[in-house]
């Protein structure tokens, strides 16, 4: 029941390889720069990219590890341990992001003066790699890309923030601009990180995916002919993208083997309508009793 993704895995990997090289390459750039041109919303992005560069490293290798086949170990596959991979870089960002808001309010106290034409230099080679490496990965099919594309135009929309700045600071004396920016730029980052560990703890926490409306589908089941009731029905995902399914489905006025099989494809017609990978279905005559049933 499973479905072959080899040929999108290879392009995936393929995309996030070139993102995760790309960006680690420029985020070391770019710590020696923010140094250098002593500029805190510089390092705080680098900071950022670093957290990038690990979570495209991660999902590559990653990617290719959930690629491995079901085993006795992993019945289900590998597929969650992207969700995994999204966790842990979530942790990092808000550790980092912490670290970079308590920078800013110290440089906001006590402002320096940063290189103006040296954040303007970085800012236009910012705004051409993420934007590459943004646009690369802008057709991706899974979670895992979509949340680095993601991530990937937030970089873009920084830069462009710093770029704005350095121009202002070219004509203007305003040492307070880049911890200002440096602190926005942290604190709207900080929000999407939050907001996507919530959605990969519920998501681990095998929370019902959002794409599916589970009374919806109990309606559609229940309107096929014969179906008495339904329990133990339960509905998860193994990473956002591919989700599980299985369900108790009660029957009535059945007499054949052929008139069960007949109500079991119908059940079966209705669920490929949704993004399941995986699914269960156990089907119980009107006089057999589950011990299932009210739990």
């Amino acid at each position: 029941m499973s479905h072959n993704h080899s040929h999108h895995h290879d392009n995936s990997g393929k995309s996030l390889k070139l993102a995760f090289f790309l960006n680690l390459s420029f985020t070391l750039l770019e710590i020696v720069g923010g140094l250098y041109v002593n500029s805190v919303a510089i390092l705080s992005d680098a900071l950022h990219d670093l957290g990038d560069s690990f979570s495209l490293g991660l999902s590559w290798y990653l990617n290719e590890y959930s690629k491995k086949k079901p085993n006795n170990k992993f019945t289900f596959g590998y597929n969650r341990f992207s969700l995994m991979g999204a966790f842990v870089n979530s942790l990092v960002l808000i550790g980092g992001s912490v670290y970079i808001i308590i920078e800013a309010i110290q440089r906001l106290m006590n402002p320096e003066e940063s290189n103006a034409q040296g954040m303007f230099i970085f800012a236009i080679i910012g705004i051409v790699v993420n934007g590459y490496a943004a646009f690369k990965l802008s057709g991706g099919k899974t979670l895992n890309e979509r949340v680095v594309s993601l991530h990937l135009i937030e970089d873009v929309l920084g830069w462009v923030a710093v770029l704005i700045a350095s121009i202002v600071m070219m004509f203007v004396d305003a040492p307070y601009l880049d911890p200002l920016l440096s602190l926005g730029i942290t604190l709207y980052i900080l929000y999407n990180v939050i907001k996507r560990l919530k959605e990969t703890l519920f998501i681990m926490l095998q929370g019902t995916p959002y794409d599916i409306d589970p009374e919806k589908l109990k309606n559609e089941i229940l309107q096929v002919q014969n179906v008495l009731s339904l329990h133990h029905m339960h509905i998860w995902s193994l990473e956002g993208e591919n989700h599980v399914f299985a369900v108790h489905v009660k029957i009535n006025n059945t007499t054949s083997f052929s008139e069960v099989l007949k109500i079991k494809n119908a059940v079966k017609t209705i669920l490929k309508k949704y993004p399941f990978s995986h699914y269960t279905i156990e089907v119980e005559l009107d006089e057999e009793s589950c011990e299932l049933e009210n739990k």
